[in-house]
């Protein structure tokens, strides 16, 4: 089972030419995008053999995320029972049966403007994956909009007080994974360095590798002997951010 995470930011523009051959080159089985900044019925998605899962939000042009996906679920939820975040169409939650799959698209800090707001959706969002792991394992992909450890980031020295890099957003993180999390692709990579998944439009980044590792693949801790790839699909272009997969068998 191949499962792909991508923010296209924007997937009315990407649409218009990157999406469909990254779509068919990566060939998953479970597709979950993030930043659709569209409602469901503003495009129409080819896509044989998918089922198609939209939560936009209440506000045009922002935020969103669909997941599409050849396996039929067992059941679908929208959002995470906060009113706050579910308003902005942020999770969607497939039941596989055999475990649950979240695609999430984590609130940005603002410069830090934010923080508050965002330490109350941590707070909301690991209780929400906790619960569903007391039930049966868990996937959960997405941009998480924070580089965890200094690795995951070209110029840490120079962004320590910036957002997706601040002590309380990384402290945050530390404890979903310490709730039963394993970021799956540093797992398999402890000392990979330049390994990112989102770089600023400005001062060609992309071209430098001055990026950050802000996408992730989570899974409980009783998946990771099953995971037989865990990947950055840093040749596919388009949004300011690449794909990254996971693989289980």
């Amino acid at each position: 089972m191949k499962f792909a995470s991508w923010n296209v930011n924007g997937l009315r523009a990407r649409l218009k030419k990157d999406f469909m051959p990254a779509f068919g080159a990566l060939d998953a089985d479970v597709f979950a995008v993030q930043e659709i900044k569209m409602q469901s019925g503003e495009a129409i998605l080819d896509l044989a053999g998918y089922r198609q899962f939209w939560n936009h939000g209440e506000r045009k042009g922002y935020a969103g995320t669909a997941i599409f996906s050849r396996t039929e679920p067992q059941a679908v939820t929208y959002g995470i029972g906060v009113d706050e975040f579910d308003c902005e169409g942020r999770v969607i939650t497939l039941d596989f049966g055999e475990y649950f799959f979240v695609n999430a698209y984590v609130p940005n800090s603002h410069n830090l403007e934010w923080l508050e707001r965002r330490m109350n959706w941590e707070d909301a969002f690991r209780a929400y994956l906790q619960a569903l792991d007391r039930q049966k394992p868990v996937i959960v992909c997405g941009d998480f909009n924070v580089a965890h450890q200094p690795i995951d980031l070209k110029n840490p020295s120079t962004n320590h007080h910036s957002a997706g890099f601040s002590d309380e957003e990384r402290a945050k993180f530390s404890e979903l994974l310490n709730a039963g999390f394993v970021d799956i692709f540093r797992r398999r990579n402890p000392t990979l360095t330049g390994a990112y998944t989102w770089w600023s439009y400005l001062r060609k980044a992309r071209l430098t590798n001055a990026g950050w590792r802000i996408d992730y693949f989570l899974i409980s801790e009783r998946l990771v002997n099953r995971v037989t790839a865990a990947t950055i699909e840093s040749d596919i272009f388009g949004s300011d951010h690449c794909p990254v997969t996971l693989t289980i068998d």
